[in-house]
């Protein structure tokens, strides 16, 4: 029997799946003791040419991409919308879903869960909030025994950029911003990303996971990095500091608090040292104490990875019958 997979997307994390499916087929197929194939891709525009092979359907139906009898939905596509739909459609048909959307899921995410559980389909989120950094399968491991009093990190890989850009080389933000634009970690559009929005739909995410609800939205502290000067970076510099763009969520007076915003961090703090493309969290427990990761925060690769993870713990949860991923 072959899993089959159904895409949704075929931009760079989307071409990043098919990509290591293909050149991990073996170590797949080793893990999971059946062969593995994208059967098909759902995209906005047909008439874009694209190398995808022969043998994987192209459309931009999605209603016919299920007819493909598909075993899981892979989504890598933006915005909120037709995203929820179609995951809700699939897990509704009974599909597994593994989802990259941090919008959509900041936003229906508990919806979702419990309906896969209604469905006996499981949801896996891991690239929503650190690409394929491994953060919400520590937190779920952690969740166990360990008591998870508050979360900070660098959750935006082009902010960490920009920032990084301006300490090290004295540029503007303007300029910075143009070589994160040029090297492919900012978008043409980079609003989501120098104004926090990003890492606050991740922080939701997060938040979500750790306490079961999250805070009302209009009550979190959001500032971007567009209103950081070369002054600011330099005065920070000479007091041996270095700003970051630091997201924060914890468990405070009876509820949840978050807030997204720079802040000026001495060389004792475990997310002094995450520069660049990077992105690093600091996980603070009751017992373990805190706790550091980090890993790559752009690129196709860091984040198809984090949806193959997600797809194979899926499917080996199911042949172990258990089926709520949470």
């Amino acid at each position: 029997m072959t899993i089959r997979i159904g895409l949704l997307g075929y931009g760079t994390v989307g071409k990043g799946v098919i990509e290591i499916i293909h050149s991990h087929q073996e170590r797949i197929q080793a893990l999971l003791g059946e062969p593995v194939e994208v059967t098909g891709v759902l995209v906005q525009h047909l008439k874009k040419k694209r190398e995808i092979p022969s043998s994987i359907l192209v459309t931009s139906d999605f209603d016919r991409l299920l007819l493909q009898d598909i075993d899981i939905v892979l989504e890598a596509i933006v915005g909120e919308e037709p995203s929820f739909t179609y995951c809700k459609k699939a897990i509704e048909q009974g599909k597994h879903v593994v989802t990259a959307n941090k919008e959509m899921y900041a936003i229906h995410g508990k919806e979702l869960k419990e309906l896969a559980s209604k469905h006996s389909v499981s949801v896996g989120y891991e690239s929503t909030t650190v690409a394929g950094t491994p953060v919400i399968r520590t937190l779920q491991q952690l969740l166990q025994v360990n008591q998870v009093e508050k979360v900070e990190g660098i959750l935006n890989g082009t902010s960490n950029f920009i920032l990084t850009k301006m300490r090290q080389d004295g540029t503007s933000f303007e300029q910075s911003l143009k070589e994160a634009q040029q090297k492919g970690y900012a978008e043409a559009d980079p609003t989501n990303d120098i104004k926090g929005y990003d890492a606050f739909y991740k922080l939701m995410n997060i938040s979500e996971l750790l306490y079961g609800k999250q805070p009302n939205w209009d009550d979190v502290y959001v500032e971007g990095i567009d209103r950081v000067d070369p002054t600011q970076i330099l005065e920070a510099s000479f007091m041996d500091k270095k700003i970051k763009h630091v997201a924060t969520i914890e468990w405070k007076d009876g509820d949840v608090r978050a807030s997204i915003q720079p802040i000026s961090l001495t060389e004792h703090h475990p997310l002094y040292s995450i520069d660049g493309v990077q992105n690093g969290v600091v996980i603070h427990t009751d017992l373990a104490g805190p706790l550091t990761l980090s890993g790559p925060g752009a690129g196709a690769s860091s984040t198809a990875s984090g949806m193959i993870e997600d797809f194979i713990t899926i499917f080996q949860q199911s042949y172990n019958n258990v089926h709520q991923f949470q």
